[in-house]
């Protein structure tokens, strides 16, 4: 049997508060000092920190002691929809209207209307039996003559796993197709020595590296000779070194494989024998992006976004094929698994990448 929690404002106040405890799974609701409401969902390896009514975002992540979450210039979420104005949770959902950096006739912000929408409703979901925790998220989104969808995001949360499953599902409302963007935006924390391993074949044609820089970053000196030495070997990013250019960041859009399962697979194994990990079905999502940002300020690393389309924007993936469409009270949905993998994983799921 399933109990539903339906979550309500009022729950959180500026105190943290037990909301519900269930063997080793525990919620308990707060408030950062802006008033953004939060929840932290722990269970016996570690905890997420989520943003339920902004975005439905993950902002932290841990386990076993270790912070997955990238680093950035913001200690605590910020009361705004200004995707750069407020940045540094570990997931984000990307679109739905529109999606990446906005082109000249663009109409749709950065990254879309998702990443800080407000969502109207908020649940959870106890199963005691399967000892999991599910937090549920509701978006309605309308604009008259346009769009009317209604997206739901679900973290799935096992009491003794360092993995969890995070899923979007989107309705499309309307009597008319809607032309639907995506992206996972799942921020890791990138290490010296960390080596990347994924399911795709190593090569300039199937590991490109975005050689257009958006109008919203800067790049430094040594930036632009960069990009055309791993445009020529993708491999000199496999294997992440102190000082290397990702300043402001580099892009890369690969041609990801799958398993007999369904599954692509990628992972950042760290110097300590410790990975972060990520897997998702190309079958449901065409494309994968891959983002890294070194500076002084932020450290991220994103292996594999699970994505519709490149991040050009509306327009241009548009004129590619890239966007959804999302026949008149269709629906879209997207799943994947992420998190830490021990010691003893890492090797079990090396060898699986390895295998293909």
């Amino acid at each position: 049997m399933t109990l539903r929690i339906e979550l309500t404002d009022n729950m959180f106040g500026e105190k943290e508060r037990q909301l519900l405890t269930m063997g080793a799974l525990r919620v308990s609701t707060f408030r950062y000092d802006n008033g953004i409401a939060a929840l932290r969902v722990a269970n016996a390896r570690g905890e997420l920190i989520i943003l339920p009514f902004k975005g439905h975002q993950i902002w932290r992540c841990s386990f076993d002691g270790r912070e997955l979450a990238m680093k950035s210039m913001f200690d605590e979420p910020v009361d705004t929809r200004s995707y750069l104005e407020t940045y540094g949770a570990f997931f984000i959902h990307c679109g739905l209207t529109g999606m990446g950096a906005p082109g000249p006739e663009d109409r749709h912000p950065l990254h879309g209307e998702l990443p800080n929408a407000p969502f109207q409703r908020a649940y959870l979901d106890c199963d005691e039996t399967a000892k999991t925790l599910t937090v549920g998220g509701v978006y309605h989104y309308t604009v008259a003559f346009t769009v009317n969808y209604r997206a739901t995001s679900t973290y799935k949360f096992h009491e003794a796993e360092t993995l969890f499953d995070a899923k979007l599902d989107v309705e499309n409302l309307m009597q008319i197709p809607m032309d639907l963007m995506y992206l996972a935006h799942a921020n890791f924390r990138p290490v010296d020595g960390g080596e990347l391993l994924y399911t795709a074949k190593k090569s300039p044609e199937t590991v490109r590296v975005r050689q257009s820089i958006p109008g919203h970053i800067t790049p430094k000196p040594g930036y632009r000779e960069f990009i055309a030495d791993l445009a020529k070997d993708p491999s000199l990013h496999h294997m992440l070194k102190a000082g290397q250019g990702y300043d402001p960041e580099i892009v890369f859009y690969i041609d990801m494989e799958s398993d007999k399962e369904g599954y692509a697979h990628a992972m950042l194994k760290r110097p300590d024998g410790f990975a972060d990990y990520i897997r998702y079905k190309p079958s449901e999502v065409r494309k994968c992006v891959r983002w890294i940002s070194r500076t002084g300020d932020q450290d991220a690393i994103g292996m594999a976004f699970p994505a519709t389309s490149e991040p050009e924007g509306y327009k241009a993936e548009k004129a590619k094929g890239n966007v959804v469409t999302l026949d008149p009270k269709g629906h879209w949905s997207v799943s994947m698994r992420l998190g830490s993998l021990t010691k003893a994983e890492v090797e079990s799921v090396a060898r699986a990448i390895a295998s293909l």
